[in-house]
């Protein structure tokens, strides 16, 4: 859904730049200083002609990059992925101008000869120029999609619009998940070994958060914290559709990794709800920092799990507001005592029906 979006998101923004850019000929050319409009020059045609090519390049175009280049290129250097764009760009564009200049010279070949009707096409400036604001777009596209994810999803424009600029609370929906046996793993593989496992790992299990429209607030050495704002309206269990996914993303990938690392990466999770503090903080290096003690809380339902042998742990409270249509067998461990908390709390494990 979340890739949809970002996907209908571009297409609107091109075809709407394509009208812009219309707009901003007409302009300029019916200026003092222009020579002014060719013959057979019509503006409504042009804003015709502009915004679909505007709507199909955000068709074809926005989709190679949402659903191909931003996923081959996730977990690579920025430069790859932007010159790669700028590259095909060239050729793509070189070739469709090449195309319909051919297409052009045959119309005129009757009343012109066709190498100099295909010439004289193919050698107008007009190619450059919207060669050139294209390919500012399409960069800009890029950029915007890389730092997208370098913030989160949509925290940059959170940034931008200064939505948290002052603290606000917000109730949502936290997923603590652990990798297993973190320090074992580091000794075996060593520094450089580990660091290129660990990358690997967190990238593998983004497709599952992204799918599932969870945020990922922060890691913390081999601990990733993913968090949901509740909603009133939809289901909210996206939280836990988003842990058996991770699940089975291993799962599929056994073979990958017992090559590569000799063993199979297996978490410990632990999910919880409640109201935190969402602001931004710092001035050099800002970043949106939440605040409560539901993040407490989590974290040491989280570290039950080795105690109780389960690779979940959820609250019962939470569960209490989760939909279950079956997709999940709970199995209640009781009410807890948790280190720094008053109160117990009830907690339950979970397995995914018809596989355990």
């Amino acid at each position: 859904m979340i890739k949809l979006k970002k996907h209908l998101l571009i297409v609107t923004s091109w075809t709407v730049i394509g009208l812009i850019l219309t707009v901003y000929d007409y302009l300029t050319i019916s200026s003092l200083s222009s020579a002014g409009f060719s013959e057979g020059y019509d503006l409504k045609s042009s804003l015709l002609l502009n915004g679909s090519v505007g709507f199909a390049a955000g068709v074809l175009g926005g989709g190679v990059l949402v659903y191909y280049v931003n996923e081959r290129y996730r977990d690579g250097p920025y430069w790859k992925s932007i010159a790669l764009v700028i590259v095909s760009f060239i050729l793509v564009s070189s070739s469709l101008v090449v195309i319909v200049s051919l297409v052009w010279a045959l119309q005129k070949s009757n009343s012109v000869g066709f190498t100099e009707s295909f010439t004289a096409f193919l050698g107008d400036s007009i190619h450059l120029k919207n060669a050139m604001a294209w390919l500012i777009v399409l960069v800009l596209t890029q950029l915007t999609l890389q730092v997208n994810d370098k913030f989160g999803q949509n925290n940059w424009i959170n940034f931008l619009l200064g939505k948290y600029h002052r603290a606000k609370e917000e109730t949502r929906i936290f997923l603590f998940v652990d990798l297993n046996s973190s320090t074992r793993i580091a000794e075996r593989l060593g520094n450089e070994t580990y660091h290129r496992f660990l990358k690997e790992y967190f990238t593998d299990i983004t497709g599952p958060i992204v799918d599932h429209s969870g945020e990922i607030y922060q890691y913390v050495g081999d601990e990733v914290i993913i968090s949901w704002m509740l909603s009133q309206k939809g289901r909210n269990d996206d939280c836990l559709k988003c842990y058996f996914a991770m699940s089975g993303v291993f799962t599929g990938l056994a073979d990958k990794y017992l090559l590569k690392y000799g063993f199979v990466p297996e978490f410990k999770a632990g999910v919880h709800f409640g109201k935190v503090i969402v602001g931004e903080i710092g001035v050099i290096k800002r970043e949106l920092t939440l605040s409560g003690d539901v993040l407490n809380t989590t974290s040491r339902i989280l570290g039950m799990c080795n105690e109780h042998q389960v690779r979940i742990l959820a609250s019962d409270e939470l569960l209490a507001i989760l939909p279950n249509d079956g997709f999940y067998q709970k199995i209640p461990l009781g009410d807890m005592e948790l280190r720094g908390k008053a109160e117990k709390v009830g907690i339950s494990t979970l397995k995914l029906s018809g596989i355990f």
